[in-house]
């Protein structure tokens, strides 16, 4: 049997555009002799389509998109992804289902089972579980077909208390079909590689899983499609962060024609989970994710131009490099904006870094904007000493420009805040925190010095100066972030444990983190949630980012 992967990149909600790339590739297939074609979860409507499922005509559209595409499932079996009616009279009023077409009809509809609610997902809030689980008989063969979580529920501590492929095999399939959205983060392709395996191990039949690919605006998704055969060895691997439509050929004993990418014996076993923060692990998928993650934004929003505050400094740098990559670098305009404290060798290093990427950039002094306010201000200060409000004048003073140029010339503003900065609260609201999307809002500081070294590898693109000079606002004389922040190779590694490993304060205190450090550094973090929740999205490259998937009261007196 010839099956073809569509691993294809869908717009939420644009049923036209999604409904035709889908088209598009059943004919491609049907006309390499496919017999059967997968796509991805929830890729009628693009996932997730959160509260979009909640109006009527939503789901309307979902079924006349089924009902043209059907029409082209004629000589191939083909398996698409999207909500559907609840008929059970019990329970929610929608699954998450996948319908397997034939002869121009919808010969079997799939739902899914497992609704995960943690992280990133929320399906539970919209989805009933399934009620029954059937195989698919097509072509002589049983087919056992899955979504996405549903096959993620092995291990010593399963999170559910079902296996739908368990119910499954007691109908003999000889393979298995899963369609995933699967969110991309730098520990998760190995992660989905030793899930699969396992599943592959267990059961003992040849797994075939069609991920989607592309940004829906803080989620990636990276593709990386996969096929194994019944002895667990990778068979079929597509590109990650790319469209791609690849077939293999499946044999009757469950082996696939072709060379074999990793034998079973070199597929990672377990799920890769890091004890302490590697800034540079998988740096390169963390670029590419970045990349994507900008161009969809603008794409799919109708965007075409950005602006960034460049201040010669490393964050400013590297997303400046990034967009550059992202959209074309006439399409990103650097606005430099020396205050009275801003150093000379910082406003030449951003005027050399808009040179190496040929880039335009306009410098605008705010020292008179800045002056201006504290003139009017003067009366209300009535003489008393310089502190945070003088050095958040002049933030919000830039963010004011940035803002005023983005509106008048129809740009989107790139935020530069990094994940530590974030996490700490190093930062100004309405200021230096100002933008419609945050590029490196899931990196830590030493992540974007990795990044900074990931783009100059071939030349030097970011100054190296950039690169080796102490990091530091420039909002009062000789300021260093050292001032305010621990040292970033302690910082990082502990707020790596509190984010993302989610350990208390003893345990990270028994790591070996010095205790009063620890103290400070998680009563920062949790008195500066207020901030982030007030912070634009931010592009996921973590297993736990700021955002939709982290859900921290604001008001909570946890470690205050």
């Amino acid at each position: 049997m010839k099956i073809f992967i569509a691993q294809q990149n869908y717009h939420i909600g644009n049923f036209e555009y999604n409904t035709n790339k889908i088209i598009e590739a059943i004919e491609a297939a049907k006309a390499a002799g496919g017999d059967l074609i997968l796509f991805s979860e929830m890729s009628i409507c693009g996932y997730p389509a959160r509260d979009f499922v909640e109006f009527k005509d939503f789901i309307e559209q979902c079924n006349v998109a089924v009902d043209k595409i059907k029409m082209h499932a004629d000589t191939i079996g083909v398996l698409i992804g999207g909500p559907s009616r609840n008929n059970q009279q019990k329970g929610k009023d929608l699954f998450n289902a996948a319908w397997f077409l034939y002869e121009k009809e919808i010969k079997a509809e799939i739902h899914k089972t497992l609704l995960p609610t943690y992280d990133v997902f929320d399906e539970y809030r919209y989805f009933e579980p399934a009620f029954e689980w059937n195989v698919i008989k097509f072509k002589g063969k049983k087919i056992a077909v899955t979504i996405c979580e549903d096959i993620w529920n092995l291990g010593d501590n399963p999170l559910y208390r079902i296996c739908p492929m368990d119910h499954l095999m007691l109908q003999k399939p000889d393979f298995m079909l899963n369609l995933s959205a699967s969110p991309f983060d730098y520990t998760h392709d190995e992660d989905r590689k030793a899930v699969i395996k396992s599943n592959v191990l267990k059961y003992k039949i040849p797994l075939f899983y069609c991920n989607a690919v592309g940004s829906q605006t803080e989620i990636v998704f990276d593709g990386a499609s996969l096929v194994f055969d019944k002895y667990a060895n990778l068979c079929k691997a597509l590109p990650l962060f790319k469209d791609a439509l690849e077939s293999v050929e499946l044999n009757d004993d469950g082996t696939i024609n072709g060379p074999i990418i990793e034998p079973a014996n070199r597929v990672p076993n377990k799920e890769l989970n890091p004890a302490s923060l590697e800034p540079a692990l998988n740096i390169a998928q963390i670029y590419d994710a970045l990349i994507l993650g900008i161009k969809d934004y603008f794409q799919k929003m109708g965007f075409k131009k950005a602006i960034i505050g460049s201040s010669g400094g490393i964050d400013s740098a590297v997303t400046l490099a990034i967009a550059c990559d992202a959209l074309g670098s006439e399409n990103i305009t650097a606005i430099l904006m020396p205050s009275p404290y801003s150093t000379n060798h910082s406003v030449d290093d951003a005027v050399l870094l808009s040179n190496n990427l040929n880039n335009p950039y306009h410098i605008v002094k705010i020292n008179d904007v800045y002056n201006s306010f504290l003139a009017t201000l003067d009366p209300l200060f009535n003489g008393l000493p310089f502190s945070l409000a003088e050095e958040n004048i002049q933030s919000r003073s830039r963010g004011n420009i940035l803002m005023a140029i983005a509106n008048k010339f129809g740009y989107i503003l790139l935020n530069t805040s990094n994940k530590s900065e974030l996490a700490t609260g190093y930062g100004t609201l309405y200021g230096d925190m100002a933008g419609g999307l945050g590029v490196l809002g899931d990196c830590y500081k030493l992540q974007v010095y990795e990044l900074a070294k990931y783009i100059n590898r071939n030349q030097e693109i970011i100054p190296n100066q950039i690169i080796t000079k102490a990091p530091s606002a420039e909002l009062r004389p000789n300021q260093k972030d050292s001032d305010s922040l621990p040292d970033y190779e302690i910082l990082d590694k502990l707020l790596f444990q509190y984010i993302e490993k989610r350990l208390g304060p003893a345990e990270i205190k028994a790591l070996g983190f010095d205790a009063a450090l620890v103290d400070r550094t998680l009563k920062m973090v949790n008195n500066n949630e207020y901030k982030r929740n007030q912070f634009c999205p931010i592009i996921r490259v973590s297993p736990k980012a700021f955002g939709v998937g982290r859900r921290v009261p604001i008001v909570g007196k946890y470690l205050n």
